[in-house]
């Protein structure tokens, strides 16, 4: 990464789980990539044996070669070891993110996931992140810890901040349109929808064919 921060803004967020054997991942990853990104993040899910310092730098070779942010899960002190990252995804808000980004000393992107609550979408508004995520909008087996959100409170965020609001949990090709009637979005965030697909060209394709597919609106 450079000095620069690269943007996250609309599209489909990929989110990578480190626990998968390293060659179907970077296999599944380069296939999703070609189809195109909004951003990738590797989950903050490793496997106790699992050599950090090996899997980032092949990720993030795929991701640089695709022009695609990389970010990583929770663990934000790895931005300051690795020029691979470009930036960290929270779960929930930091409570030292001043000294996070002191300690980091360098531009990175920061995205937070909310679980309805708009004092989240408030404070990440008002601290400079880039994105924020809710989680999740239908039950889904990697979401399963993240209460549902209405289509009602992602537009009461639309109408709080104007940073891009990416959806997950559940989500597929087949309800994004009804989704996209009911609430105002920039983008989907997606684990096994692409992960788990035999063919995950054809899967991430299929989900940007449903992101953009035009209804009244949008």
């Amino acid at each position: 990464m450079d000095g620069n921060k690269k943007n996250i803004d609309q599209g489909i967020y990929l989110v990578i789980d480190p626990g998968m054997e390293k060659p179907e991942l970077l296999l599944k990853l380069a296939l999703a990539l070609k189809a195109g990104l909004a951003a990738v993040q590797i989950w903050n899910h490793w496997p106790e044996d699992a050599d950090k310092s090996a899997l980032i730098p092949a990720v993030s070779a795929l991701c640089r070669a695709a022009g695609v942010p990389l970010l990583i899960g929770n663990d934000w002190e790895l931005l300051m070891s690795s020029r691979d990252l470009d930036g960290v995804h929270f779960d929930a808000v930091p409570e030292n993110f001043e000294e996070i980004k002191e300690r980091v000393a360098r531009p990175f992107l920061a995205g937070i996931t909310c679980s309805g609550e708009l004092s989240t979408v408030e404070w990440a508004n008002s601290n400079g992140f880039d994105y924020i995520s809710f989680c999740a909008i239908y039950p889904s087996s990697s979401s399963a810890n993240c209460p549902i959100v209405s289509p009602e409170t992602i537009n009461t965020a639309r109408r709080i901040t104007g940073l891009p609001l990416f959806v997950s949990g559940g989500i597929t090709p087949d309800n994004i349109p009804e989704l996209k009637k009911q609430a105002l979005f920039n983008g989907v965030a997606v684990i096994s929808g692409i992960m788990k697909a035999d063919d995950p060209l054809a899967a991430t394709q299929a989900y940007k064919n449903a992101f953009t597919l035009k209804n009244d609106n949008r």
